[in-house]
C-alpha cells in the first residue's frame, strides 16, 4: 500500500471504513470465536449435565441477582405482567432443571460477539442477543423469541412433555420481560433418561409461596410507577428530552423473487418528531410519478411499505430507506434480487417462492461448469493527490477455485464509464493484482473508480473514491486550472471549444477564460482571443483547413492569469462529412498505371440561396449560423458570404468581405450586446453570387443559458470519523448544468475548502478528508456553461464523527460507499448468478449463515415429494422474525403477554398433484397463541430413495388460506346475448392458491373449429369477473372459457360455456333511461317473454344490488324501474337486469362519466325548468344615439311575461323607458332616448313562462358605463351633423399611379347651394376646376409631390342648413408616410435597367415617372455596394437614373442592381452585363469612341471666310481663314467647281498649317464667280464656299438712278 500524503495524516483518516487490515483482524476473530460457540451448542447437554446441582444454584442465584439489578436499572421502558397461573408456580420448581439441561437462557453460554465487530459507544447497553436479533427487536418493549429447534425427548410422557415445555417457556419469558434480554436457545439436544431423574430432583429448590411472589410484585410496581412519575417529570422540565432521532423498529428484509411478481419492503420507524421516511434504489430518490403504476409508496400507522410491481431484470439493486428529522438522519438497507429463467419457459415451473428451475452455472472457455467465489484483499481506500503528481491505485484478487490459464476480466470504471489505457493513466494485471496508475495526477482524473473483476458469468468489484486537489499557482491568488476542455463542433473555419470551470477562483472572482491553440507537431501555443470570454464555450477561427489542433483553457481574475488546463484531444479543422469520406476511402496497392479523364467544360451555373439558415448558439461574445448547401450549384465548389442587418432596418452588410467561409457553418463576432440582429447567407462561385437565403428570425445578442440558481436545502449527515454525507435541492430550472462544487469551513475559521474539483451530478456527495471533532459548515454552488451560480446558505453545524452503527463498510457493499448520486452501477454490482443473500447479511450485520438458519420444523413435518430439479437455495428469516417484523410498536405488552405461537396445522392433503407440483390443503391449527393466524409457511423436503432431504421453505411471504395453488374459475355463464356481442361471467376459483388472484383470461373459439384455435379475448389480465365480448359473426355459434393467474403463474382452464349462437332475438328490449319531471333518474326494463315464476333481478358490474342504499327497485307486471335516489360518481358502472326462468333474457346500461354529467344535467333541468335563452342581454346603440337593451329566447309561449328590473327595482313603460315583446321571435326589448348619470347599474331580464324561469343580467359600471354613455352621445351629435351637409368619408389621401398626391373626401347631403372651399396651413387654396359632387367624391391633386406641399391640409362644407368640416395633418410622421408611399409608387414606376453606349463608355438607366431626392439610389455589383470614382459615376438627368461606366474593362462585367429605397423598403431592378451584352455594349463603345475621334480631329475651316463678297473691279481681294486638323490638313482652291492655282494675279498659300491667305491684287469682273476652299486629311474632308461679286461703279450709277423711276410709277 501506498504511503498517506501529508494532509490525509492530518486528518487522521483511520476510521472504520478504510481501515482493511484491522476490520479483517476483527472479522476473522468473529469467525472464530462462532465456530467455539457452535461447538459448545453441539456438545451442550453433556456439559451441563456434568455439573453438580449445588454449582447450578448457586449459578441461579447470581444470575437473579443479575436480573434483578438489570430490572432496577430499567425499570421505566418495562412491563410488568399479571400474577402467575397456577401452572406458571408449578414450573417455578422447575428452575434449576432448565438451567442443568440446556433449556435456560443460552445468553450465558454467548459472548458479545458484535461488540468486538464494531466498537459501541458509551451509552450502549449489554445484551445478551445475537446482532440480527438485536436488530429486529423494538426500542420500547420486548417479546419472546423461540428460535430453537423442536426437541424430541424420549421416555417421557405427553403431560410431563407439556409441563416441562411450559416450564421453561415460562421462566424464558419472565426472565425476558425483567432484563429486557431475548434469549436464544442453543441447537438441537436430546435428553436422557439420566437428566429426567435430575430433574425430579431439582424441583425443590427455588420455590415460593404465593405471598411471596404477590409481595414482590407488589413492589416491582410501586417502583415502576415512582420511575414513571420521576421521569414524566422531568420530561416537563426540558422538553427537548422528547426529542429522539430515528430508530429503525423493523428494518426492511431483501428478497430474491422472479420475473413479473411483485416484491413489498416494510418497515417501522420510531422517533419524534416523527421522521420522514424516502426510499432509494442505488442511492438515487423514487419518483413515484415518473414511473406511474411502477411503485406505490405507503405510510400507515407508522408502518412505511415500497410495492414494485411486476418486477423486472432491471430493478435488481439495493434499496434503501432513509428516515429523517431534526435530530438526525437513519438509513436501512435492503436487497432486491429478480430472477429470469434462461430456458425455454413453461408456466407449469414458475412458481413464486419456490424456484424449481435450475442452478445457473459459469461456463469457461474450457468447458468446466464453474461456480466461482472472488474476493478483494488489500483494497485501495479513498485517496487525495493533487495535480502533476502520481498516484497508483490497486487491490489483490482472489478467485476460488483456481483454475489454470482462466484469467479474470479486469475492468476499471470512473463514474460509471470504462477506464481505457492512455498517455495519462495505465493498468496493469500481475496475474493475482490489478493496478490502476496515473502518471500525470488531473482533476479530469477525479471521480469514483470501480474495480470489477468477472469469472465467466461471476463478477464482483469494488469501488472508492479519488480526489484530486489543486496544484500550487504561479502567482499567488490566480484562479485554478479549468478541466474538461473538449471539441463540441468542428469543421474547416472554427472549432468550438468548451471546458468546465474549476471550483477555485483564488480569492475574487474569475473575470474569465483565454483560450490557447497549438498545432499538432509543434510546440508553439498562441492566444486566440484578445479578450476574456465568461461563457465556457468559444468558436476558435483562423484555422488553416485539414491541420489538427490541441487546445488549453487559462482562468483570468483580477490578480492574474491561472495554470492553464489539461490539453484537449487533437481535432482536425475539416467538416465531419469529410473526416468520414477519408476515414472511410479505401487503400489499394500502387499498380504502376495513371488514367487521366477529361470532362468536358460546363457552363458556369451561380448557385441558389441556401436553405434553413438558423442560429444555433448566441452568447454575449458570438453568434454560430448553421445552413444547408443550395440545390443549384453546379459542378464546382461554392463558397459563402454572411450578412446581418440590425433588427427593424434593411441595411445589410457583408460581414465576411475578404474571406469567403468554406463550410456550411459561422462564427460572428464583434456584435453589440443586447442588439437584435438578422442574418443570411448568400453563395458565390466563379459564375457569380448568389441571390441571399431567407433571413433568420431575430436574434438578441447575449446567452440564452443562464447562470443556475443557488441550490437549496443543504443537509449534511454523520458518516464516518472523516467524512460528511452532504445532501442537498437541486437548482431549480437549471439550463444544461454541469454538476456542482460543494465546499466545507470549519466552524469561526471563515476559510472555505473545496470538498470535489470536478462537478458532481445529482443532489448527493460523500466529504472526505475532514478533521475528527471539528464542527462543520458546508456550502454548495451550481455550475454550467453559463458559469457559477450564487453560493447556496450555510447548511447546519455538524461535528465530524461517525453515524450511530459506524456507517456501512465499504467492504461489505461497495456500491454504498461514496457514490455520488448514483455513480455507480445501477444493478449493484450483483448478478443473476450470484447469491446476494451472502450481500443481504453483510448488510444488516446479521451473524446468521447457512448453519445457523432455525429448523422450520416448528411449522410441520410434511414432506412434499418434488420430481423437479434441486432448488438454489436462499436465506430467508423464519416465520416468528416476520411475525415480529409486523407487530406495531404501538402495542400495549398487556394485550401481548399471553400470545404464543399457533400449534401446527394438521391433516396435511394433495388437494392436486401434476408435473411437478401439487395442490395442499390443510386444517387451521387448534391453539392459535392468543391472536389471529395471519398466514402459513409451507416447507418440504425431498425424498430420495427413501432418504429425506433437507427442509426447504416454499414460500418468502406468508400464505393466508389453506391451499398452495390457484384453481380453474367455475360456474361460467353468458347473458345478454345479441348479433355481435354477449356477456360472460364467471365465479373465482375455489382455492386461489399460496398468492391471490390477480386476474383473468378469457378465451374463444368457433363451437366447431379445433382446440389449436382458441384466441385469447385480453392481452392483460382483466381483474373484473365479467367480459362484454364484441366483435363476434351473426349466427356463428362459440364456446368460452376462464384462466385465472396469480403470481405463481396462469393456471388451467376452465369447464367450457356455450355453444351459443350470435343472434338478437326477435322482440328483445333494452334497458332504457329516463329523467321524470322532478329529475329522478332512472333505469327501465320491459320483458314480453315473462312467465309466472320469472323475476327481474339487478345488478351493478354483475353483482347483485339488493341491499345496495343508493338503489330502490320497483317491478310491476313485466316492467321493472331501478332509481338512483342520488346519482353520483360512486354509481358509474355496468347495471345490468336478468329475468329469472327465461332463455336468458337480459340486457345491461352503462354509465360512465360522460353519460353521469348528462344524467344530471337533464335531472337539473327537468327538475328545475328554465327558459333557453338564445342570446343574453346585450346593449347596443342605435343611430339617433338610443339605447337598446335586448335579448332572444329560444321560444316563448303566448302566456310568458318578462319584468324589467334596474338596481333591484322594477321599471315600467313611461316616457324614459319602451318595452316591447315579440313572442314570435322571443326577442325582448327596452330602448331609452338618452344614457344620463343615474343610470348607470344592473339591468335584468327576468322571465317566466309556466314552471319555467329564466333570466339574463348586464352589469354597466364605472369604465364600460362610461364608454357606452360616451359611445350614445356621439352618435347623437352625428345624427345632428348629418342633417346638414357633411363628411361621409373623411379627408384622406392616395398616391396615383403617376405617382401624385390625390387628397379625397367624400361628402353626402349638399345642394347646388352648398360651398367647398380648401385651405393649407390656414390660407385658402384657389382651385380652377368647380366642384359637380357627381360621385359626392371631392378631390384635390397634387402633382410632384415634395417636401414644400408638407403642411395642414383642410376642406369645410357650408351651405344655409349648417357646416362641416375635414382636416389632414401632413406632417412629421404622416408627411414621411406619405413620401415613402410616394417614394414606393415612383420606385415601382421604375424601368428596366437597360443598357447605352456612348463614346466614353457604357451606361445603365432607367425612367421613373418623375425623380425625388428622397428617393435613394444604391447601385451594388456582383453583391458589393459600388464607390463611384470618376471612373464609375451615378446620377439623374430629368426622369432618367443612371450608371455611367467609362473605359469600361472586363472587371466591370457581372450583375448590376439599382435598389431605389423609398423608406422602408428596397425595390431592386437587375441587369446582366456579361458574356454577350457586354460584347455588344463594348464593341459599339468603341465604334462610337473612334467615330469621336474622328470627329474631333477631322479637317475643317473654322472660320474666316465670307459667304459672299462684293468688290469694286480693280480693287485687291484680300481673305484669310483659320484651318485645323490632326494630322495637318492639305488645302485647295476651287472656281466655280474647277481646282484653282495660284499665280501672279490670284496669290494662294498656308502659313503654319493653320492659316489660309486668298489675295487678288487686282479684281476683275472674269474674278466674279463661285470659289471653294478644301481641306482634307485622314479623317475627313470640308469645303467652305464663298461668292465673289466684281461691279463697275457707272452701271452702279445707273442702276441706282432708274430706281425712282420705278417708285414713281407706283405710286401713280
Amino acid at each position: 500500500m501506498m504511503s498517506l500524503p501529508f494532509y490525509q495524516k492530518f486528518h487522521e483518516q483511520y476510521d472504520h471504513s478504510y481501515r482493511n487490515r484491522d476490520l479483517r483482524t476483527i472479522t476473522s476473530q468473529y469467525r472464530e470465536q462462532e465456530k467455539k460457540s457452535s461447538a459448545i451448542y453441539t456438545h451442550g447437554s453433556t456439559a451441563y449435565s456434568s455439573r453438580s446441582s449445588a454449582a447450578h444454584r448457586q449459578e441461579s442465584q447470581a444470575f437473579s441477582q443479575a436480573l434483578a439489578a438489570s430490572y432496577q436499572q430499567q425499570a421505566s421502558r418495562a412491563t410488568e405482567s399479571t400474577l402467575m397461573s397456577a401452572a406458571s408456580r408449578k414450573a417455578a420448581s422447575a428452575y434449576g432443571y432448565g438451567y442443568s439441561h440446556g433449556l435456560t437462557d443460552s445468553s450465558l453460554m454467548l459472548e458479545d460477539y458484535s461488540s468486538k465487530f464494531s466498537p459501541q459507544t458509551k451509552r450502549a447497553k449489554k445484551s445478551l442477543l445475537s446482532g440480527e436479533e438485536k436488530e429486529n427487536l423494538p426500542s420500547d418493549y420486548m417479546v419472546p423469541i423461540f428460535s430453537g429447534r423442536q426437541v424430541h425427548v424420549s421416555g417421557v410422557t405427553d403431560t410431563e412433555e407439556e409441563r416441562i415445555k411450559e416450564a421453561a417457556a415460562y421462566i424464558a419469558q419472565r426472565n425476558l420481560l425483567a432484563s429486557e434480554e431475548g434469549i436464544t436457545t442453543s441447537k438441537q439436544s436430546t435428553v436422557s433418561k439420566q437428566s429426567m431423574s435430575t430433574l425430579h430432583q431439582e424441583e425443590a429448590f427455588e420455590k415460593k409461596s404465593r405471598k411471596v411472589a404477590i409481595r414482590e410484585k407488589a413492589e416491582h410496581l410501586s417502583l415502576r410507577k415512582t420511575l414513571e412519575e420521576t421521569e414524566a417529570f422531568h420530561r416537563k422540565l426540558n422538553e427537548d428530552h422528547l426529542l429522539h432521532a430515528p430508530e429503525f423498529v423493523i428494518k426492511p428484509r431483501s428478497h430474491t423473487v422472479w420475473e413479473k411478481e411483485n416484491v413489498k419492503l416494510h418497515c417501522s420507524v420510531s422517533g419524534w418528531p416523527e421522521p420522514r421516511v424516502t426510499w432509494y434504489k442505488n442511492q438515487v430518490p423514487i419518483n413515484v410519478h415518473a414511473n406511474p403504476g411502477k411503485y406505490i409508496i405507503e405510510s400507515r400507522y407508522g408502518m412505511h411499505t415500497l410495492e414494485i410491481n411486476t418486477c423486472d431484470f432491471e430493478d435488481t439493486a439495493q434499496y434503501r430507506a432513509s428516515a429523517m428529522n431534526v435530530k438526525g438522519e437513519l438509513s436501512a438497507y435492503a436487497s432486491v434480487v429478480v430472477k429470469r429463467y434462461k430456458g425455454e419457459f413453461d408456466e407449469t415451473r414458475f412458481h413464486a417462492g419456490a424456484s424449481t428451475l435450475p442452478l445457473s452455472f459459469a461456463v469457461t472457455p474450457y468447458g468446466y461448469a464453474s461456480k466461482f467465489e472472488i474476493h478483494f484483499d488489500e483494497k485501495f481506500d479513498v485517496s487525495f493527490g493533487r495535480e502533476g503528481e502520481t498516484i497508483s491505485l490497486g487491490c489483490r484478487v482472489v478467485i476460488t477455485p483456481e483454475i489454470k490459464h482462466f484469467q479474470p476480466e479486469i475492468q476499471w470504471f470512473r463514474n460509471g464509464s470504462p477506464v481505457s489505457s492512455s498517455k495519462w493513466v495505465q493498468t496493469h494485471w500481475s496475474g493475482d493484482r490489478a493496478t490502476l496508475t496515473f502518471s500525470h495526477l488531473n482533476k479530469e482524473d477525479e471521480g469514483l473508480y470501480t474495480i470489477r473483476v468477472r469469472m465467466g458469468e461471476y463478477y464482483e468489484q469494488y469501488s472508492a473514491y479519488v480526489f484530486v486537489l489543486d496544484a500550487d499557482a504561479e502567482i499567488e491568488g490566480a484562479p485554478a486550472s479549468p478541466l474538461d476542455v473538449v471539441s463540441l463542433d468542428a469543421n474547416k473555419d472554427y472549432i468550438i471549444i468548451s471546458w468546465k470551470q474549476p471550483a477555485v477562483d483564488g480569492g475574487s472572482p474569475i473575470l474569465g477564460y483565454f483560450i490557447d491553440k497549438c498545432e499538432v507537431g509543434t510546440d508553439s501555443w498562441s492566444q486566440c482571443n484578445d479578450t476574456p470570454v465568461k461563457f465556457a464555450r468559444f468558436p476558435v477561427t483562423g484555422l488553416i483547413e485539414g491541420r489538427s489542433y490541441i487546445f488549453r483553457v487559462r482562468a483570468v481574475n483580477k490578480t492574474g492569469i491561472g495554470l492553464p488546463s489539461r490539453v484537449s484531444e487533437p481535432v482536425a479543422a475539416l467538416d465531419p462529412a469529410e473526416k468520414a469520406r477519408l476515414k472511410s476511402r479505401p487503400s489499394a496497392p500502387w499498380t504502376g498505371q495513371i488514367i487521366v479523364t477529361e470532362e468536358e467544360p460546363t457552363e458556369g451555373i451561380i448557385p441558389g440561396p441556401p436553405v434553413d439558415v438558423s442560429v444555433t448558439e448566441a452568447t454575449q461574445s458570438y453568434v454560430v449560423l448553421s445552413w444547408k448547401p443550395p440545390g443549384q450549384r453546379g459542378h464546382e465548389g461554392i463558397l459563402y458570404f454572411v450578412e446581418k442587418c440590425e433588427a427593424g432596418t434593411e441595411n445589410w452588410q457583408r460581414v465576411n468581405t475578404e474571406l469567403p467561409v468554406k463550410s456550411p457553418r459561422f462564427a460572428l463576432f464583434d456584435l453589440a450586446e443586447g442588439k437584435s440582429y438578422r442574418f443570411r447567407v448568400r453563395c458565390s462561385n466563379s459564375a457569380g453570387v448568389g441571390e441571399p437565403s431567407k433571413a433568420t428570425e431575430v436574434t438578441v445578442v447575449g446567452d440564452k443559458i443562464d447562470i443556475p440558481k443557488a441550490p437549496g436545502k443543504i443537509i449534511p449527515s454523520r458518516n464516518t470519523d472523516t467524512s460528511v454525507i452532504v445532501t442537498w435541492e437541486e437548482s431549480k430550472d437549471a439550463q444544461e448544468l454541469v454538476g456542482y462544487y460543494i465546499e466545507s469551513s470549519i466552524v469561526g475559521s471563515g476559510k472555505w475548502e473545496p470538498c470535489n474539483n470536478n462537478p458532481v451530478k445529482g443532489s448527493r456527495f460523500t466529504c472526505h478528508g475532514l478533521a475528527t471533532g471539528q464542527n462543520y459548515i458546508f456550502r454548495v454552488r451550481a455550475v454550467n456553461a453559463a458559469g457559477l451560480s450564487e453560493y447556496s446558505e450555510d447548511s447546519e453545524v455538524i461535528e465530524i464523527k461517525a453515524a450511530i452503527g459506524g456507517g456501512v463498510s465499504p467492504d461489505v457493499w461497495p456500491e454504498l460507499s461514496d457514490a455520488p448520486g448514483g455513480l455507480t452501477d445501477s444493478r449493484g454490482g450483483m448478478h443473476e448468478t450470484s447469491q446476494p443473500t451472502i450481500k443481504k447479511d453483510a448488510l444488516l450485520g446479521s451473524k446468521l449463515n447457512k448453519s445457523s438458519l432455525p429448523s422450520s420444523s416448528h411449522l410441520g413435518q410434511t414432506e412434499v415429494s418434488k420430481v423437479s430439479e434441486t432448488v438454489q437455495e436462499e436465506l430467508t428469516p423464519s416465520p416468528q422474525k416476520a411475525d415480529l417484523k409486523g407487530k406495531s410498536k404501538s402495542d400495549p405488552l398487556k394485550k401481548k403477554k399471553d400470545r404464543a405461537a399457533p400449534s401446527p396445522p394438521y391433516d396435511i392433503t394433495c388437494l392436486e398433484s401434476c408435473r411437478d407440483s401439487m395442490v395442499l390443503g390443510w386444517k387451521q391449527p387448534d391453539k392459535s397463541g392468543g391472536a389471529e393466524i395471519t398466514g402459513y409457511y409451507v416447507n418440504y423436503r425431498e425424498v430420495i430413495d427413501g432418504v429425506p432431504g433437507r427442509w426447504r421453505e416454499a414460500n418468502i411471504k406468508a400464505v393466508s388460506e389453506e391451499a398452495y395453488k390457484v384453481r380453474p374459475p367455475h360456474s361460467l355463464k353468458y347473458s345478454e346475448v345479441r348479433k355481435t356481442s354477449l356477456v360472460l361471467q364467471w365465479k373465482p376459483p375455489i382455492h386461489s392458491g399460496r398468492t391471490p388472484v390477480t386476474g383473468y383470461f378469457v378465451d374463444m373459439k368457433e363451437a366447431k373449429a379445433k382446440d389449436d384455435q382458441w384466441r385469447g379475448l385480453n392481452e392483460a389480465a382483466i381483474k373484473n369477473k365479467y367480459l362484454k365480448v364484441q366483435g363476434l359473426k351473426e349466427g356463428a355459434s362459440y364456446v368460452f372459457r376462464v384462466r385465472a393467474i396469480n403470481q405463481a403463474g396462469v393456471g388451467k382452464p376452465s369447464d367450457l360455456a356455450g355453444p351459443v349462437v350470435a343472434e338478437t332475438r326477435p322482440g328483445t328490449k333494452e334497458v332504457v333511461v329516463s329523467v321524470d319531471d322532478d329529475g329522478v333518474i332512472s333505469l327501465n326494463f320491459e320483458c314480453d317473454q315473462m312467465t309466472p315464476n320469472s323475476e327481474f333481478i339487478w345488478s351493478k358490474n354483475y353483482v347483485s344490488t339488493e341491499d345496495s342504499p343508493r338503489l330502490e327497485i320497483e317491478s310491476k307486471g313485466n316492467k321493472t324501474k331501478m332509481t338512483f335516489k342520488d346519482l353520483g360518481m360512486e354509481d358509474l358502472g355496468i347495471y345490468s337486469c336478468d329475468v329469472t326462468d327465461t332463455d336468458g333474457i337480459a340486457s345491461s346500461y352503462f354509465i360512465d362519466e360522460e353519460e353521469l354529467k348528462r344524467l344530471l344535467v337533464l335531472s337539473q333541468e327537468h327538475k328545475f325548468p328554465t327558459v333557453p335563452v338564445k342570446s343574453e342581454l346585450a346593449v347596443e346603440i342605435l343611430e339617433k344615439g338610443q339605447v337598446r337593451f335586448w335579448m332572444q329566447a329560444e321560444k316563448l309561449s303566448g302566456n310568458s311575461k318578462v319584468n324589467y328590473i334596474f338596481n333591484e327595482k322594477e321599471i315600467f313603460e313611461g316616457p324614459k323607458y319602451k318595452m316591447h315583446i315579440d313572442r314570435n321571435t322571443g326577442i325582448i326589448e327596452m330602448f331609452m332616448e338618452k344614457l344620463q348619470d343615474e343610470d348607470e347599474g344592473t339591468y335584468t331580464f327576468q322571465l317566466q313562462d309556466g314552471r319555467a324561469t329564466g333570466h339574463s343580467t348586464l352589469v354597466l359600471i364605472g369604465d364600460v358605463y362610461k364608454k357606452l354613455q360616451k359611445e350614445a352621445e356621439f352618435q347623437r351629435q352625428e345624427w345632428i351633423r348629418k342633417q346638414g351637409p357633411h363628411f361621409a368619408e373623411y379627408l384622406s389621401w392616395e398616391v396615383t399611379g403617376e405617382c401624385n398626391v390625390l387628397l379625397k373626401c367624400k361628402v353626402a347631403n349638399i345642394k347646388k347651394e352648398t360651398l367647398i372651399v380648401w385651405y393649407k396651413d390656414e390660407r385658402e387654396i384657389s382651385v380652377d376646376e368647380k366642384h359637380d359632387f357627381k360621385d359626392g367624391i371631392c378631390t384635390l391633386l397634387i402633382t410632384e409631390f415634395s417636401k414644400k406641399d408638407a403642411g395642414i391640409y383642410e376642406v369645410i362644407l357650408k351651405d344655409d342648413r349648417g357646416k362641416d368640416k375635414s382636416r389632414l395633418k401632413l406632417v412629421d410622421e404622416a408627411f414621411k408616410e406619405l413620401m415613402s408611399e410616394v417614394c414606393k409608387k415612383i420606385a415601382l414606376s421604375a424601368t428596366d435597367l437597360k443598357i447605352q453606349s456612348t463614346a466614353e463608355g457604357i451606361r445603365l438607366y432607367s425612367f421613373v415617372t418623375y425623380y425625388l431626392d428622397d428617393l435613394k439610389v444604391n447601385w451594388s455589383h456582383n453583391g458589393t455596394a459600388i464607390k463611384y470614382t470618376d471612373r464609375v459615376k451615378t446620377g439623374v438627368t430629368g426622369e432618367q437614373i443612371w450608371l455611367q461606366i467609362n473605359e469600361p474593362t472586363p472587371n466591370d462585367k457581372g450583375k448590376y442592381v439599382m435598389e431605389l429605397f423609398d423608406g422602408k423598403t428596397g425595390h431592386q431592378k437587375t441587369v446582366d452585363l456579361s458574356e454577350q451584352a457586354y460584347d455588344e455594349a463594348f464593341a459599339e463603345f468603341q465604334r462610337l469612341k473612334q467615330a469621336a475621334i474622328a470627329e474631333k480631329n477631322r479637317a475643317r475651316v473654322l472660320g474666316g471666310l465670307p459667304d459672299v463678297v462684293t468688290i469694286q473691279e480693280g480693287k485687291a481681294l484680300n481673305l484669310t481663314c483659320t484651318v485645323w486638323g490632326d494630322p495637318t490638313p492639305e488645302i485647295s482652291w476651287l472656281k466655280n467647281e474647277k481646282s484653282l492655282d495660284s499665280d501672279d494675279h490670284c496669290n494662294l498659300r498656308l502659313e503654319a498649317g493653320k492659316t489660309a491667305y486668298f489675295t487678288i491684287t487686282g479684281v476683275t469682273t472674269s474674278d466674279s464667280g463661285k470659289y471653294g476652299l478644301v481641306v482634307k486629311n485622314k479623317y475627313g474632308s470640308e469645303t467652305s464656299d464663298f461668292t465673289i461679286s466684281v461691279f463697275i461703279p457707272e452701271e452702279e450709277a445707273r442702276v441706282a438712278s432708274a430706281k425712282p423711276q420705278k417708285g414713281n410709277k407706283k405710286s401713280k
